[in-house]
């Protein structure tokens, strides 16, 4: 489990009684703000070329050079609207010290003041398992007015699906993310089994095992229970460990990023904690298949046909689309329990972040009130997401002849579209289905989000699931 000491509020209570106040101030209210402050606190603020630009901070002196408070920039609308989190990049430039947000934020932006404390706790997320990192010292105190238990917990779990991304795959093989479930799990007081091996072939699910066969660690369907009243929520995470593209091997660039390709299986855990901590009023099942695609000689081969739990023959066409396979069986089982709501999350297709790029989660749905709260949530919170469409006409794409299926479609066009479809097809229509193509990834550092490991449309799905199962 992560160390989220730094991202939690001030609660000392020294600390706290010696806050300084920080101002949060528009560029154009600076004038009319230095008006209001004593003659040399104005003039320092002049002097020193304050502007009230974005992200810019400053600390004001007092008569013997104490700081008195500290002030900075929230640009103006159309800068805001280029990002995301933007006290959070004061907190990365103030000093070490407690501070405390002073008038609010200003008028007009109230709505985004969850967030910006939330991005603000988030800044303090550092992964130091293999190397030291520098600690961030500005801390805040909770502001006033929110629910800061809450917060603290989304950022937490955004904590473990970081730390569970950023981990490379030889401490995070399938068995180290079985572990992960199972602390999870404790934690919460949750249900878990896991099929492992050749198991999976006994309880039928044969694209699983397929998939993870060749691997020295052996492939396994994680699947954690919690809540025993409430609509039924199934999250399914894809959880392939590492991909090394199977016999259609990777090229050296495209597997770099490889430990990543469990991305989905880290974002529905992270969602899963906020859940459970939350302790909304719903029965909760997360299943994770979780492998490594490996090269061995016992390795699933491009032209292979295989069998699924839900009867339908794949053939393979490249090994490298695995995640859709793995995902088909645990769809199928997920489906047979006839939830109210099925989510899959997966780092499933190239095609998807040529579409929408590293910043916005795309999602498939036939559902206009889930993606009507999908929408609306993302907005309100700040974690960005985009229809994308279950395209009917692609369907006979998928269809090979051979087989009932065709894991990767010839011809290049609409990738996230078919593999999405291919999906819809183990998912089936006894439960409502939506898939999110996520890529997991933050491939520059910005405010709130460093380079690295990333969450991508958990923070949506949490707001809306009140409107999406009418809690």
């Amino acid at each position: 489990m992560p160390d989220t000491n730094a991202m939690r509020f001030a609660t000392d209570a020294s600390d706290i009684a010696g806050a300084l106040p920080l101002y949060v101030i528009e560029r154009s209210a600076v004038d009319a703000w230095c008006q209001t402050l004593d003659t040399a606190a104005a003039a320092w603020v002049k002097a020193s070329g304050f502007t009230g630009a974005l992200g810019a901070s400053l600390l004001v002196p007092g008569a013997n050079g104490t700081p008195i408070f500290a002030v900075v920039g929230f640009g103006d609308a159309s800068a805001r609207i280029r990002g995301r989190f933007h006290l959070a990049a004061a907190a990365q430039s103030l000093p070490e010290g407690t501070y405390r947000l002073t008038g609010g934020l200003p008028e007009g932006c109230a709505d985004t003041l969850e967030h910006e404390a939330l991005g603000w706790l988030l800044a303090g997320y550092r992964f130091d398992r293999y190397a030291t990192q520098k600690s961030r010292g500005a801390s805040l105190v909770e502001p006033e007015g929110l629910d800061a238990a809450r917060i603290e917990a989304i950022a937490e779990a955004e904590a473990l699906t970081r730390d569970l991304i950023n981990t490379p795959a030889s401490d995070m093989g399938p068995a180290d993310l079985e572990a992960a479930c199972v602390t999870l799990a404790a934690r919460f007081d949750a249900d878990i089994t896991v099929i492992t091996g050749a198991d999976l072939l006994e309880k039928n699910f044969p694209m699983i095992h397929a998939v993870g066969r060749a691997a020295e660690h052996a492939p396994r369907l994680i699947d954690m229970r919690w809540g025993t009243a409430g609509p039924k929520l199934t999250l399914v995470g894809k959880g392939v460990c590492f991909d090394t593209g199977g016999l259609n091997l990777k090229p050296g660039a495209s597997m770099g990023l490889m430990k990543k390709d469990m991305g989905g299986a880290a974002t529905v855990l992270g969602l899963a904690q906020m859940i459970m901590a939350q302790k909304m009023p719903l029965q909760l099942r997360v299943l994770i298949p979780a492998v490594e695609n490996a090269v061995a000689g016992n390795a699933f081969r491009p032209g292979d046909i295989l069998a699924s739990r839900k009867g339908l023959s794949v053939e393979i066409n490249n090994t490298d689309a695995e995640g859709r396979l793995v995902l088909g069986d645990a769809l199928t089982y997920g489906a047979e329990e006839t939830p109210d709501l099925m989510i899959s999350m997966a780092t499933l297709t190239g095609a998807a972040r040529v579409a929408v790029g590293p910043d916005l989660a795309p999602y498939f749905t036939d559902d206009a009130q889930i993606a009507n709260a999908l929408d609306a949530a993302a907005q309100a919170v700040a974690d960005p997401v985009w229809r994308l469409p279950f395209w009917a006409p692609y369907e006979s794409d998928l269809e090979p002849g051979i087989a009932d299926l065709d894991n990767a479609p010839s011809g290049g066009f609409g990738g996230a579209i078919t593999a999405a479809l291919f999906l819809r097809r183990f998912a089936g229509d006894t439960a409502r289905y939506t898939h999110f193509d996520i890529y997991g990834w933050n491939p520059k550092a910005k405010p709130a989000r460093p380079k690295g490991g990333v969450g991508m449309g958990a923070r949506a799905i949490l707001a809306a699931l009140p409107d999406m199962l009418d809690l």
